[in-house]
């Protein structure tokens, strides 16, 4: 089961980067988002009045905004980057590389920020996974002619969205119902996407099956597969198996672009994906040994994080 779980999760965080690249080759990637998000907030929306009233009893006020940020930081900043990114041309395989460091800089900033250790096994698998990414697309990023230099630094943004926002949640002192926060969030980043896209006469979605067809798959795999999954894998085996499970993202997508649409898949992407399933091998060793998620955090119960695939 534990297997099956990290697999899923990996395929359906992965699914968002091959999604995007498929929407942005249909239509502009707010126009793309603006319709992921708007059928998917009222779905949530209605599903809560139906059928969800009692989670959202003993919601506070102060509880909605931070979820409101979270969701703006973690969903809205986070996936504009990226597909805004893959829409100025940088490969999905290399979107997915800087978007795997986020693992790391979490990792780096759990010490000062939440008082989380981190057993010196994991930080070199941590290591090991990040040099694995760079070298799978470390090729296809000097193969790809034509691209500004300033759209790598697009996606980095975003990444560092998600880290403010996983900060965010985790310092906070209570747990919120998933679902109301994959609600709040969902809600949040339809407004926003509208409200940016609409001025710009971007909000209309064409008249294409293929645009309907990707953006069921960024619905269903995506955001239910890849958000869902990120907190139940985050609940159950803590935040350095997710880190570890992260670093395999890139070689996943930069394989399954190769296969989807022609991207380079040479010798340096076989080794980094081999580097990167030895990293995280190394960090599951290390944390089985150590009896449980090694880093630690303040609370005493588990505490969730926010995410979205892409």
């Amino acid at each position: 089961m534990n297997v099956l779980l990290a697999v899923a999760f990996v395929f359906c965080w992965s699914s968002g980067f091959i999604g995007a690249k498929v929407g942005v080759g249909i239509t502009d990637p707010l126009t793309v988002l603006t319709w992921r998000f708007l059928p998917l907030a009222a779905l949530l929306v209605l599903w809560a009045v139906l059928f969800g009233r009692h989670r959202w009893g003993g919601i506070r006020r102060q509880t909605v905004r931070r979820e409101i940020i979270v969701g703006a930081l973690s969903q809205t900043g986070y996936l504009l980057t990226v597909y805004q990114a893959i829409g100025l041309g940088v490969s999905s395989g290399t979107t997915a590389l800087i978007d795997g460091t986020q693992p790391l800089v979490v990792a780096v900033l759990a010490g000062p920020l939440l008082r989380e250790y981190v057993a010196p096994r994991q930080w070199w698998g941590l290591a090991l996974g990040l040099t694995g990414v760079v070298i799978v697309t470390a090729g296809d990023a000097t193969a790809s002619g034509g691209v500004v230099w300033w759209a790598y630094l697009v996606p980095f943004a975003g990444m560092l969205s998600l880290v403010a926002a996983t900060f965010m949640e985790r310092r906070s002192p209570e747990d919120t119902d998933p679902a109301v926060s994959l609600t709040i969030h969902c809600v949040t980043s339809a407004v926003l996407f509208t409200a940016v896209a609409a001025p710009r006469g971007e909000a209309m979605p064409p008249a294409s099956a293929s645009f309907w067809l990707a953006v069921t798959w960024l619905v269903g795999l995506s955001t239910f597969g890849g958000y869902g999954l990120y907190w139940l894998v985050l609940r159950r085996k803590g935040v350095t198996r997710v880190n570890a499970l992260m670093f395999l993202m890139a070689p996943v997508t930069a394989v399954w672009g190769a296969v989807a649409f022609g991207e380079p898949f040479g010798a340096l992407t076989a080794g980094g994906l081999l580097l990167s399933l030895g990293a995280v091998t190394v960090v599951f060793r290390a944390q089985s040994e150590n009896g449980g998620d090694a880093a630690r955090p303040i609370q005493s119960g588990p505490r969730t994080t926010s995410g979205s695939g892409p």
